[in-house]
């Protein structure tokens, strides 16, 4: 290691220690500071590291944490960005966190369009590729213009196996030269017929020839086993599959890949695909079905992704919200609900969540059950956009209100007789709640900024 990137090193664990001991933060200054002193720190830093990069639109966040599980069954340290900072001065952050020289692979989630610059910054072993919806338009712009953000990154490691959501047509567009696994879901009981996936789907066309794509089996938007009738385009063989979805439930999933059952502690059809990923990652490190069972037992929450907390005996549930098909599914998944529960949505705008709001006019609203729904109560900076969008959607006059305030918001939540509690949140409206309910006492300190 140079003596610049020495440097770098020292100030950014400097850094990172005092704010993570202190301050209870530092999650991404340190990695800042360490890479402006010296650009190529993070290259030196994960130099020895196995390095499996996980990213796509949606599940991200909780696939990682499901493949660093999974790994954990098979080596004693596993590195990893559990904060969700997942550009390049987190990443930087991640490694120069890491007190310990045993972890030798590292699991890191990674933003869209992030991925080229952290290719350029290390050499990767993997990439986990989840899907790609329309989402943060002002950040992405279209499904295509995503995709080439993460394609820019592939290129730049030939040598690194794609492990490939081969349900999401978009990522099969362009022959890579790369080893490439495949996962998907492969129903016998639902396969042969042809579908249409509904049109108001991103990528409802065939990405060789424009024609409307057909399918033998539909998940959900336009994930499935998709082929073209003109060009003959059509999905790859699978690597490995889920074979049967046995129970859906907004807490818990059962299902079956490649004949092995497995539980999460997780609801969605969504959420299954993030768990057949990181099943498939798992595989490949050699770690057994059963010990992945072990590692999907745990029920260490990922926060905001279906966080259960106890707010004075009611249980309350943050869902992150931040897209049309991200959140139809939250929606379908909330149908499964066979109690009475209170619906809150914090809807922010900030170059996190991104700055257009029309996305919530593209999700089905009109599908949630308002007859069981006992209270919708709507918050966060674009608090009329949202509560406006309810009131669309045909929610009952007397069902909806807002709350312009959080602490208003969270006080019209408590003095409800509903004890079971469903808040959607965007991303920073989800991380103003958390803070309010850290410093409340309801959720033990993570460390954020």
């Amino acid at each position: 290691m140079s003596l610049k990137s020495k440097l770098a090193v020292f100030c950014g664990r400097w850094s990172y220690q005092i704010l993570h001991n202190i301050f209870h933060r530092g999650s991404s200054l340190p990695g800042k500071l360490a890479y402006r002193l010296d650009p190529n720190v993070l290259k030196e830093l994960s130099r020895d590291y196995q390095v499996i990069l996980v990213t796509g639109t949606n599940g991200k966040t909780l696939t990682t944490s499901l493949i660093t599980k999974i790994l954990q069954e098979k080596y004693d340290e596993v590195l990893t960005n559990s904060t969700g900072s997942n550009m390049v001065q987190g990443i930087t952050t991640t490694f120069l966190s890491q007190s310990s020289s045993n972890a030798k692979i590292a699991i890191l989630e990674v933003d869209e369009a992030n991925v080229e610059a952290i290719c350029q910054a290390m050499t990767p072993s993997a990439f986990v590729l989840t899907n790609i919806f329309r989402d943060q338009m002002d950040r992405y712009g279209e499904i295509y213009t995503t995709w080439k953000k993460i394609r820019a990154g592939i290129k730049l490691a030939p040598q690194a196996k794609l492990i490939i959501n081969a349900d999401a047509a978009i990522f099969n567009v362009e022959d890579l030269p790369n080893s490439k696994i495949y996962y998907g879901f492969q129903n016998k009981e639902q396969a042969k017929e042809d579908l249409r996936a509904d049109f108001n789907v991103d990528g409802v066309l065939c990405p060789k020839c424009q024609h409307i794509m057909h399918y033998r089996m539909l998940t959900y938007a336009n994930l499935g086993d998709y082929f073209c009738p003109n060009c003959h385009f059509q999905r790859p063989n699978l690597d490995y599959q889920v074979t049967q979805v046995d129970e859906l439930m907004p807490n818990q999933s059962s299902f079956s890949i490649d004949r092995n059952d497995f539980i999460i502690n997780i609801g969605g059809m969504y959420n299954i695909y993030n768990a057949l990923a990181a099943y498939a990652v798992g595989s490949e490190f050699a770690v057994s079905p059963n010990q992945i069972k072990e590692a999907f037992s745990y029920n260490e929450q990922v926060f905001g992704r279906q966080e259960v907390i106890n707010l004075q005996q009611k249980q309350l549930t943050i869902i992150l919200v931040k897209n049309p098909v991200g959140l139809n599914q939250v929606i379908t998944t909330l149908n499964f609900e066979k109690e009475p529960y209170l619906l809150g949505f914090l809807l922010n705008a900030n170059y996190a969540d991104g700055i257009d709001t029309s996305w919530i006019w593209d999700s089905n609203f009109e599908e949630l059950p308002f007859d069981q729904i006992s209270q919708v109560i709507t918050g966060g900076e674009r608090w009329q956009d949202i509560n406006l969008r309810f009131q669309i959607a045909g929610t009952p006059e007397n069902k909806l209100s807002n709350q312009a305030s959080l602490d208003s918001f969270l006080q019209a939540i408590q003095q409800q007789s509903t004890d079971k509690i469903y808040i959607l949140a965007t991303y920073t409206a989800m991380l103003q709640l958390r803070k309010k309910l850290i410093d409340q006492g309801y959720i033990k300190q993570k460390m954020l900024d």
